[in-house]
C-alpha cells in the first residue's frame, strides 16, 4: 500500500535507469575496499561511478506513520492535525500540508473534538493528558521502537532507578521520553556531559538512548558511563533503531571506497545528519541534501566515485531524482550496492484498525 501511496503523493514514475545490482557480504565489501586502496583508492574507470546504497530511505516506523496519516485523511477527510511534523522530511511534510494536514506544536491550536495524530517520534504523557482534556480523537503513530524506550523509562523509574538518557536536547523523541519520568531522567549528549553528572555511585543507575544516534557516539558515551558507574544497567537489546544502524554500517563500509558521499535528507533529520558525519569522520567529504536541486557541481568535479544514500525519513523519489541528475548532467554509470536485507513492517496504529 505504501508504495502506491507514495506514487500518488509525489508522482513517482519508475526510473528509466537500470541499476546494476552488486550484492556483497560484509567480508566482500572489506576486500573490495582494500583492493581499491592498493590501486589508487578509487579504481581506474574513466567515467564517474554513482554507487547507490541499499538499504536506504524509509524505515518501518516512518512508513507506518506516513501510511497512518494517509489512511486518516482517506477515512476522515481534512483537516487532520498532527502534533509536530509527521517525520523529519520537508517534502513529506509539504505534501501533506497540500492535502489539508495541519502540523501543530501547541494543542491549543487544535479545535476540541478534532482528529489528532501523534508523529513517529512519540509524545509525553502530558501531551496525551492535554489531548484527552480537549476531547481530541487521537491516533498514535509513534514508532514501536520509540515506544519501547518509553516503556523502559517508566519501568526503570518505577523500580527506583535514576536514568541517564543519551540524546540530543530538544529532539521530539527526547522530549517525549523525558516526559515519561522527568524526576528520574538525566540527559547527556556527550562523554563530556557524563563527567558533569553528580550522581552517587551507590545509586541504582540505568541508561537509555535516542533511537537515531550514531553507534560510535553511543559507544563513547556508554564507555564513559561504565567507567564512572561500573554497575550501571543498559537496555537488554540496545535502543538504536535497526534501520539507523543498517544505514550507518553501509556508509562506513563504502566511505573509503569513494570520493564523495551524498545523503538525501532534511537538516532536521537526526539520523540523516549522522550519516553525513560518519562519512566525514572517515575522511570522505560528505554532504546532506534535501533534493537534487542542492547538488553542487563543485563537489563532484574531480570525483571518480560517489556514494548516494538517504536517511530513514527520505522518500525514494528524491533519491531517484538525484540519480537522474548524475546520469544526465555528469554522465555517471550507476550501481546499486546492497549491504543487508530489511523486511521489518509495523502494523497501522490500533486506532485505525478499529473504529475511532
Amino acid at each position: 500500500m505504501w508504495k502506491k501511496v507514495l506514487a500518488e503523493w509525489f508522482g513517482v514514475l519508475l526510473s528509466p535507469l537500470r541499476l546494476v545490482t552488486s550484492r556483497m557480504t560484509e567480508s566482500e565489501t572489506h576486500t573490495s575496499t582494500g583492493q581499491n586502496e592498493l590501486s589508487g583508492r578509487k579504481g581506474t574507470a574513466s567515467s564517474l561511478r554513482l554507487i547507490v546504497l541499499e538499504p536506504r530511505g524509509f524505515c518501518a516506523g516512518v512508513r507506518m506513520a506516513i501510511e497512518a496519516l494517509e489512511e486518516a485523511l482517506r477515512r476522515f477527510g481534512p483537516p487532520v492535525y498532527v502534533y509536530h511534523e509527521i517525520v523529519h522530511n520537508r517534502a513529506v511534510v509539504e505534501s501533506f500540508r497540500q492535502q489539508g494536514v495541519i502540523f501543530v506544536n501547541d494543542l491549543e491550536k487544535v479545535p476540541p473534538g478534532s482528529i489528532l495524530l501523534y508523529s513517529a517520534h512519540g509524545v509525553s504523557p502530558e501531551i496525551r493528558r492535554q489531548a484527552a482534556e480537549r476531547r481530541l480523537r487521537t491516533i498514535d503513530a509513534t514508532c514501536p521502537l520509540v515506544m519501547k524506550v518509553h516503556r523502559r523509562a517508566r519501568e526503570l523509574a518505577e523500580q527506583g532507578f535514576k536514568i541517564i538518557l543519551i540524546g540530543h536536547p530538544g529532539h521530539e523523541e527526547i522530549v517525549g521520553t523525558i516526559g515519561e519520568a522527568p524526576e528520574a531522567i538525566h540527559l547527556v549528549s556527550s562523554a563530556e556531559d557524563v563527567e558533569q553528572l553528580n550522581l552517587p555511585e551507590s545509586s541504582k543507575l540505568a541508561y537509555l538512548t535516542q533511537t537515531t544516534l550514531s553507534l560510535e557516539d553511543v559507544r563513547a558515551i556508554t564507555a564513559k558511563l561504565r567507567e564512572r558507574y561500573p554497575n550501571i544497567v543498559g537496555p537488554p537489546e540496545g535502543d538504536l533503531c535497526y534501520a539507523t544502524q543498517n544505514r550507518q554500517e553501509a556508509v562506513r563500509a563504502i566511505a573509503r571506497e569513494v570520493d564523495v558521499v551524498l545523503v538525501v535528507g532534511s537538516p532536521n533529520s537526526s539520523n540523516s545528519r549522522r550519516l553525513m558525519e560518519i562519512a566525514r569522520g572517515l575522511g570522505t567529504p560528505a554532504y546532506l541534501i534535501d533534493s537534487a536541486a542542492e547538488i553542487d557541481r563543485r563537489w563532484v568535479a574531480s570525483a571518480r566515485a560517489v556514494a548516494l544514500t538517504a536517511g530513514a525519513s527520505a522518500p525514494e523519489k528524491l533519491v531517484q531524482e538525484c540519480v537522474l541528475v548524475f546520469v544526465q548532467e555528469f554522465g555517471a554509470t550507476v550501481e546499486s550496492r546492497r549491504f543487508c536485507e530489511e523486511n521489518v513492517r509495523f502494523a497501522l496504529p490500533r486506532e485505525l484498525r478499529q473504529s475511532l
